[in-house]
């Protein structure tokens, strides 16, 4: 079974919705540049993340299909896929949702944010359907931050169906004066998932060692961000992750034939 290359794009939060376009533009540019075939974007990238007390402009329609339609083009010209982290208007409900581009700059679909976190639930309305993608040779799903972290099913769906591996945008910072992990000891940059890390990263090496499928997270660079972005193998051991408030891309080389799925195929419901 062939190797894929991931981009993760793990970049600074974007000052405007428009920054949002360009910053997402050079990223997969970049990622071309590294011979990706697929890049990952932090949740809600376009137009960003409506939380943690900023201020983005009015959902709008019209600016977001330019942004996608600008993004696809770049997409295009670079030959790289794109799982890009934004919102989308469903009729009166905005939704937290993930682009998937293929790699000639066509749209493959959304995969909307179905468990929203409860602090969403005043700005977003939650999606209904979960969807598995095809590029090339890689199959995927996407779990959206709060999803992956707290709600096993929402990877075993696309894992049982035949994901290699499951995408996991999302976005966490430093909040208040709460634990930073920028270092460990003295001066010694801090490791991803270690015992005092957040627990959102050990959740993440679980739901990649019970279903025996790759996890992908993205996450944006920022000072004290508890969580980075990391790729994490089938056995729920770390492949590779960004240092700590580092921008830049994260790219990795995975092995397809590791995501074997065995463990999710073996699924059967506790209760009826």
């Amino acid at each position: 079974m062939p190797s894929v290359r991931i981009a993760v794009a793990n970049i600074r939060f974007p000052p405007t919705p428009e920054d949002s376009v360009i910053l997402a533009s050079d990223a997969i540019r970049q990622a071309g540049i590294e011979h990706a075939d697929i890049i990952c974007f932090p949740e809600a990238y376009v137009p960003g993340y409506r939380g943690f007390g900023r201020v983005i402009a009015a959902p709008d329609p019209a600016f977001l299909e330019r942004a996608w339609a600008t993004i696809a083009a770049a997409a295009g010209q670079a030959n790289v896929g794109v799982v890009l982290g934004t919102e989308r208007v469903v009729g009166n409900d905005l939704r937290i949702s993930a682009l998937v581009i293929n790699r000639d700059g066509s749209v493959a679909g959304f995969q909307d944010k179905v468990q929203l976190d409860p602090s969403e639930d005043a700005t977003y309305a939650p999606g209904e359907e979960r969807h598995l993608f095809q590029a090339g040779p890689l199959k995927f799903g996407i779990s959206i931050c709060h999803e992956g972290f707290r709600y096993p099913e929402t990877v075993r769906w696309p894992a049982v169906r035949g994901a290699h591996v499951v995408f996991h945008p999302h976005l966490s910072e430093a909040e208040g004066d709460t634990y930073r992990p920028s270092t460990s000891g003295v001066n010694r940059p801090r490791s991803y998932a270690e015992p005092s890390n957040s627990f959102h990263e050990k959740a993440l090496l679980c739901r990649a060692a019970e279903n025996t499928c790759f996890i992908v997270t993205a996450n944006c660079a920022s000072d004290g961000s508890p969580t980075t972005s990391a790729v994490i193998k089938p056995d729920g051991t770390l492949l590779s992750y960004q240092p700590y408030n580092q921008e830049g891309l994260l790219v990795t080389e995975i092995d397809l034939a590791e995501a074997t799925g065995l463990l999710a195929s073996r699924y059967k419901p506790a209760f009826a």
